[in-house]
């Protein structure tokens, strides 16, 4: 944060200077919510949570050497008191932001990717000048500022993350700093349960845009072109639109996609302003829209093309368990994506799983998806669906609220899903556009792992998931819990076999990847 005396800060945030005996004192370090990671000149935040208290840790943070605090009553040590923390800290943040005017603030949202995208625009941005982006899914009413909080005078980019939990949301978090550039990346499943449809999700995202100076003041709304209800947000902003997409009509555009047997996406880059070939350092097909709405990005802020695909190809994941890959010293290649899912990211974890795979056996460790509403039963029964269609090899579904996805598969398997051939090396179609399944073979049943399995199912014929004109010859078990999951895979893994951990946050499925990986697990490297 910029140095600020106490009588400064008091004033920013409207408060009342307690047990200070030196109002000129600055605050010349970080601000922080946690009491441990105060470090000398800082300021701490202290927050009433539902377990602890941080107002009972003020004393420890000013030891620590914290100047001061930012609390709900006085604590003994100095602190600026106000009724509200919470808004106190984004009244700071405004505050703060106004005194730099040098900063470009983007700001970015949509219903999956944000924050693989806020990765890939804050690396490319770090090119161009001190860029300062928030650590993992800092995106709400508290990480929102604390991230605003961390820009210097030496900072030129402020990358920000939005999300929603309803309207009005991001409309209060764009007031916190408003963004001369906004990304809305997509409108997807995610939040439907308390959204209610995919239209009151794009009322909420589009407040982003509403909220963009307009283009003669420097505004630039980028959209997705391929999605709908995305493009359909120009209408709601006075800034200038730039798009993104693999349609004919998008300003930057991604030509000829291909994925490399890693599942590295490479494509021909087309912009109004030149064309480049790039290659991702990231993995799967979904990437490809999240790296050209950062290209974007970064080409309204003056990256010269060949610079852009450069830093691109460098460009990994910044942030922990989204599509975090660790080959095991045995040749495992463990995918943790466990950070969060929804209908769309899940189908897009499967189909990057369906890449690396190839010629190798694959394993989906699948959980529950979160916040879905009355759709949460059909969309994990349509995962299950889609892992058979592409022949996944090996299915585990772990939990209760994920048990639709195992039933899934064992209809699929009843049913003889077919798993189409893949032309000359490409990806499958997953036989979606043809009307679904086709019908066929018996089902038999057996436990797996030493009786680990609840229940599972296998297509009669061995082979390989998706061999000949059989249907699917995958697995499908259902597992109660993580620990169940570990001791099945740590039973059934072989050198070479690569798997994908995914579910939404509240699973805690990123336990299974981590013992997969972790000490106890053949040495490995991140990839």
């Amino acid at each position: 944060m910029i140095p600020l005396t106490l009588t400064e800060l008091a004033e920013a945030v409207g408060g009342t200077l307690t047990d200070a005996p030196d109002p000129a004192a600055r605050v010349t370090g970080d601000v922080e919510l946690d009491s441990r990671r105060i470090g000398p000149g800082g300021l701490f935040v202290a927050l009433a949570g539902e377990r602890v208290d941080g107002h009972e840790h003020a004393r420890g943070a000013v030891a620590a050497g914290a100047v001061a605090v930012l609390a709900a009553r006085p604590v003994g040590v100095p602190a600026v008191v106000v009724p509200d923390v919470p808004a106190a800290l984004a009244r700071l943040a405004s505050a703060v932001l106004a005194r730099l005017p040098e900063v470009t603030v983007i700001g970015i949202t949509g219903s999956s990717g944000k924050t693989s995208t806020k990765d890939l625009v804050a690396q490319l941005l770090a090119t161009l000048g001190p860029t300062v982006a928030p650590p993992g899914s800092f995106n709400n009413e508290l990480g929102h500022p604390y991230t605003v909080l961390r820009a210097t005078e030496r900072t030129r980019y402020l990358v920000l993350e939005k999300s929603s939990r309803g309207r009005g949301h991001i409309a209060w978090l764009t007031r916190i700093a408003r963004p001369r550039i906004g990304v809305v990346l997509n409108v997807g499943s995610a939040h439907l349960g308390e959204f209610g449809s995919r239209e009151a999700v794009a009322a909420s995202k589009g407040e982003l845009v509403e909220a963009l100076p307009a283009a003669a003041e420097g505004g630039v709304a980028v959209l997705n072109a391929d999605d709908p209800l995305v493009a359909a947000m120009a209408s709601r902003t006075t800034a200038r639109v730039v798009t993104f997409g693999e349609g004919a009509g998008a300003d930057v555009r991604a030509v000829d996609v291909r994925l490399d047997d890693r599942g590295h996406p490479a494509y021909w880059l087309v912009t109004t302003g030149g064309e480049v070939g790039v290659r991702l350092g990231t993995y799967g097909a979904h990437q490809v829209p999240n790296s050209l709405a950062a290209a974007a990005v970064a080409i309204e802020l003056g990256m010269p093309l060949p610079a852009l695909a450069a830093a691109l190809a460098e460009a990994r994941p910044l942030s922990r368990w989204r599509m975090e890959v660790t080959e095991r010293a045995d040749g495992v290649l463990v995918v943790n994506d466990a950070y969060n899912a929804n209908p769309e990211s899940m189908a897009a974890a499967l189909r990057a799983l369906e890449t690396m795979a190839r010629g190798r056996r694959s394993w989906a460790v699948l959980g529950a998806m979160g916040e879905l509403g009355e759709s949460a039963a059909e969309e994990h029964r349509r995962v299950g669906e889609l892992a058979a269609r592409i022949g996944v090899d090996r299915l585990v579904v772990v939990g209760a609220e994920a048990a639709p996805i195992a039933a899934a598969a064992r209809v699929a398997a009843g049913a003889g899903i077919v798993r189409p051939r893949p032309v000359d090396g490409g990806p499958v179609d997953d036989g979606s556009a043809r009307g679904g399944p086709v019908r066929g073979g018996p089902v038999r049943g057996g436990p797996v792992g030493g009786g680990l399995v609840a229940d599972q199912s296998e297509q009669d014929g061995g082979g390989p998931a998706g061999a000949g004109e059989s249907g699917w010859t995958g697995t499908s078990a259902h597992v109660p819990d993580v620990d169940a999951a570990v001791a099945l895979l740590r039973a059934e893994l072989r050198p070479g076999d690569v798997v994908l951990v995914k579910a939404s946050r509240a699973a805690g499925l990123e336990r299974v990847a981590l013992a997969l990986t972790g000490p106890t697990a053949p040495a490995g490297v991140a990839r």
